[in-house]
């Protein structure tokens, strides 16, 4: 296989909650899965990209097992996919998209005019999950935009910030300070490049919840739910008193939970929103 060629696996999946299941269960440390929700047909596909194709059949026993344990079946294709044909492929699932009343998310092979006040994010897809579409992203990208009416020069710190989405989207509200860090290296490197793409200049550090020192007042923590409760003593030690925290990642069934863990570390629910299956909180901190 060429270097430029990237290995896929890849399976359709019966509804995007089944995919929300799927993704609840899968082991992030070990593959990024992205799932997909076709704009015109709204079937639901799961992708794998590898970059070393010996890991194909093992991801592809994966995802059948941990199927089986949400209760349906998949069959996972493997495919070896040229760099030219992968850049065409992202194409047809992406396209200009008003994710809150302010922030909207544009491909770079679409040209967008911005109403006033707008703040456009141009991003991509990579390998790195992170586009807008997902509602956790889209329910912390609604609680941002909100929050940004209210003070710019509160630092802003984005906590997995995996492809820089929201860090970026900060910025791109007026925030003055921002950084944002991730456990994976690869992710970071995405995060750095996508801030180069809007013009942007955003600290992005590898670092994991455990090793982080920084704080901000307005916090954004778009972490799955057993990562935010584990942790949630770092995360609320990121919040400066007076700030807020956005966290997410969060199945509804789960909700309950984080709140109580957050609660326990002196922070109180202001209000959450619910989309999908996914439910994100807003937390402010006394």
């Amino acid at each position: 296989m060429k270097a430029q060629d990237v290995t896929v696996v890849s399976t359709t999946l019966p509804s995007p909650e089944a995919a929300d299941t799927l993704l609840e269960l899968l082991d992030g440390d070990s593959f990024t899965p992205t799932v997909w929700e076709d704009v015109e047909t709204h079937a639901a596909r799961l992708d794998i990209f590898l970059e070393e194709s010996g890991r194909a059949e093992e991801v592809t026993r994966t995802l059948r097992e941990t199927a089986r344990l949400a209760g349906f079946a998949v069959e996972p294709t493997i495919e070896t996919l040229p760099a030219a044909d992968w850049s065409e492929a992202w194409k047809r699932f992406f396209h200009v998209e008003h994710v809150s009343p302010r922030v909207v998310i544009r491909p770079s092979w679409e040209p967008y005019a911005p109403a006033p006040g707008e703040a456009v994010v141009t991003l991509d897809p990579g390998m790195s999950f992170g586009t807008g579409k997902h509602p956790t992203t889209r329910a912390c990208l609604a609680f941002l935009d909100e929050l940004a009416r209210g003070d710019l020069a509160r630092p802003v710190l984005d906590m997995g910030c995996g492809s820089g989405i929201l860090a970026i989207a900060a910025r791109k509200l007026g925030f003055t300070h921002v950084r944002g860090f991730d456990y994976d290296p690869d992710a970071v490197a995405v995060a750095r490049e996508n801030a180069v793409l809007n013009g942007v200049r955003i600290p992005f550090e590898p670092r994991d919840l455990a090793a982080n020192l920084d704080q901000g007042a307005v916090v954004l923590a778009n972490i799955l739910g057993p990562v935010l409760i584990e942790h949630a003593a770092e995360v609320a030690c990121a919040v400066l008193p007076g700030g807020a925290l956005v966290a997410s990642g969060i199945l509804e069934s789960l909700y309950p939970e984080v709140r109580a863990a957050f609660e326990a570390q002196g922070l109180r629910e202001a209000r959450s929103l619910l989309i999908g299956e996914w439910r994100t909180g807003l937390f402010l901190k006394p």
